[in-house]
């Protein structure tokens, strides 16, 4: 037979020790389903901050509380599921045995009203931050979590194909959310300049080709995008029925590209075959490569962007043979 440790009847009786004041039974109670600080404990128990600091100082020296500095201040949380089993016991016995207490519920209507003053700091924060919260959250925390959290609801089984993707920043930025990227550009020196962003990325596959001929097989992948391509072809319905050809019946297609411009300099400059699309000739390329639920919006230009307007196009390939007339 196995002796016990001589230390564990000590641990016992701490632990008991622990749980034999009724305001630390309080303080656990509270701290269960949130992290308090000193001022909000005071506040609800009722009690000085010496009071609160002594006891709180037991329970976490046993272990039955953990704190983490949030500025000035120090945040307390339970930390009972990371205890021993017979520490953990004893707790949920106490806890069990004080759910009728009125105190507690005393305490919990205290509990809320803090939590509720919590609330209206933050309302109060948004009311007077509201217009210029954009701006404001740009220069905290940037611009790019916006699009990683909408990147983050594509299924991560998808394989998706970068169209035109020139330098790969688009390729780059799914490779982590997505199963397989095809880049695919026409231009060398384009994917030297994206083969050395998406460097280490096991996931993406870098092809030249032409967008009219997409070295890519047929109904091989979920999704395609096209940003700021199709107006450098001559031939948008040839490259639009490509797209089709290499998606699986249901699978998405999106198009970002230029509004209708007078803005010829422009044109020249930038080596673009047209003037930018209607809605009306996006809806017919669409419906002419085999898509169906179209749908295609201006988008908002950017404050400080110096080009044409732009808009945002999606099509879903129907399962139907893509070109095929409809009706």
């Amino acid at each position: 037979m196995v002796a016990k440790s001589s230390t564990q009847p000590d641990a016992l009786l701490a632990w008991m020790d622990g749980l034999s004041d009724p305001t630390r039974l309080r303080i656990l109670r509270l701290l269960e389903p949130q992290e308090l600080g000193v001022v909000e404990l005071c506040d609800v128990l009722q009690l000085p901050q010496s009071t609160v600091s002594r006891h709180l100082k037991v329970l976490t020296d046993q272990g039955f509380t953990r704190h983490r500095r949030f500025g000035t201040n120090h945040l307390y949380r339970t930390s009972v599921d990371e205890l021993l089993p017979v520490a953990r016991k004893l707790w949920l016995l106490a806890k069990e045995q004080t759910d009728d207490w009125s105190t507690v519920a005393q305490d919990s209507l205290r509990l809320q009203r803090r939590l509720k003053d919590r609330q209206a700091d933050s309302r109060a924060f948004f009311a007077g931050a509201a217009t210029e919260w954009d701006a404001l959250r740009a220069e905290l925390y940037g611009t790019r979590f916006n699009v990683d959290a909408m990147l983050a609801l594509l299924p991560d089984t998808y394989v998706v194909a970068d169209l035109g993707c020139g330098t790969g920043e688009m390729t780059a930025r799914l490779s982590p959310y997505v199963k397989h990227v095809f880049g695919v550009d026409n231009s060398p020196a384009m994917l030297k300049a994206a083969k050395k962003r998406v460097e280490g990325l096991t996931n993406v596959d870098l092809r030249r080709g032409e967008l009219e001929l997409l070295p890519i097989d047929d109904a091989s992948v979920d999704a395609a995008v096209m940003t700021l391509a199709l107006s450098y072809v001559p031939a948008p319905v040839v490259v639009m029925k490509e797209m089709s050809r290499t998606l699986k019946p249901g699978g998405r297609a999106v198009l970002v590209d230029l509004l209708p411009h007078d803005r010829d300099d422009f044109r020249r400059q930038f080596g673009q075959q047209c003037h930018g699309f209607a809605p009306a000739e996006v809806g017919l390329l669409f419906d002419h490569a085999g898509f169906g639920h179209v749908t295609c919006s201006p988008l908002a230009p950017e404050a400080d962007a110096k080009g044409p307007a732009l808009f945002l196009a999606t099509g879903t390939k129907e399962h139907r043979r893509a070109g095929a007339p409809n009706g």
